[in-house]
């Protein structure tokens, strides 16, 4: 059976209803990628998730939501002194920020024992992470699971890497830049946002941020824009996208991620590298018209 493993931290989301009211769910970057790869890989693909929670409750109660969808826990270490993090979404006008609670997080620990991260990228086909992933781990953690994705790729896994900025979660910018450059070392499909690129790094176009993640070792780079059009290096040419049109931004929660799983889908079923880009916005646009990270609506309107 052909895998799909997304590595990093869910955490408990509170998201607006209306009113000053919150609904509780368990979503997070890398796992939004995994929730909707789930739906859109034939059913004949295992989609599971990588990451440390306690066992507690709610890490119970996250694992059996995990299970319930469909993701495979296998690759979930239950660790005795942590418990998962939490985020709150605040909305204005569609556009998302966002408050944390993670001191406690078992996600922090994710790279803590080697062998057992050997053990469980190790039957990947396709390896998902994310800046996010790395920003919530310490220096050394960083590299090692760098390099078990290294490890993972010289055996034939594919590793793709959405650079996903949340500068608060670095230290300072000097290492956020050393560690996106990093991530991106070890993987074949880089998704980064082009207004993010160039905040950090000066890029003047998104050409250059192609010509930067291409020369650190990505096959294929999509340069995200927001709404905007997409600039596509597919491993031999350059390509422009023109932006999927949206009726009204809701919330954008989960546009890159649903992005990366419409994305990394249609490549792992054979589609261009254009198409699949193309499926890629025409999701995260449906995506962004519905409140939370994960909108189930979109697959019982249009079935796969």
């Amino acid at each position: 059976m052909t895998s799909f493993l997304a590595i990093g931290e869910c955490m408990i989301e509170l998201h607006e209803t209306g009113d000053g009211l919150y609904r509780r769910g368990f979503a997070g970057d890398t796992f939004n990628t995994a929730w909707y790869a789930k739906r859109l890989l034939p059913a004949s693909w295992r989609v599971g998730y990588a990451s440390c929670i306690g066992q507690d409750t709610v890490s119970d109660e996250m694992a059996g939501f995990m299970a319930q969808e469909g993701i495979d826990t296998c690759a979930l270490r239950r660790l005795p002194d942590r418990t998962v993090g939490l985020y709150m979404i605040s909305l204005d006008n569609g556009e998302r920020s966002f408050s944390y609670w993670r001191g406690q997080s078992a996600a922090r620990q994710l790279a803590s024992d080697p062998d057992w991260l050997d053990s469980v990228l190790s039957g990947a086909d396709i390896l998902y992470f994310s800046g996010i992933t790395l920003a919530i781990l310490c220096p050394d953690h960083r590299r090692a699971l760098c390099d078990a994705l290294a490890r993972a790729r010289s055996r034939g896994a594919t590793v793709a890497f959405d650079t996903n900025l949340r500068p608060s979660l670095w230290e300072d910018t000097a290492t956020m830049r050393a560690g996106l450059s990093l991530g991106a070392s070890v993987a074949d499909v880089v998704l980064p946002s082009f207004d993010e690129e160039n905040g950090l790094f000066g890029d003047a176009e998104p050409q250059a941020t192609i010509a930067r993640y291409h020369a650190a070792g990505a096959g294929i780079v999509a340069v995200k824009n927001g709404g905007g059009d997409l600039t596509l290096w597919d491993g031999k040419r350059l390509h422009n996208l023109p932006a999927t049109p949206v009726a009204r931004v809701v919330d954008s929660t989960a546009a890159g991620d649903s992005f990366g799983a419409a994305f990394m889908a249609g490549l792992a079923t054979g589609a261009s590298a254009t198409d699949a880009a193309a499926r890629a916005m025409s999701l995260a646009a449906q995506v962004v018209q519905s409140r939370g990270a994960l909108v189930p609506g979109i697959f019982e309107r249009e079935p796969k």
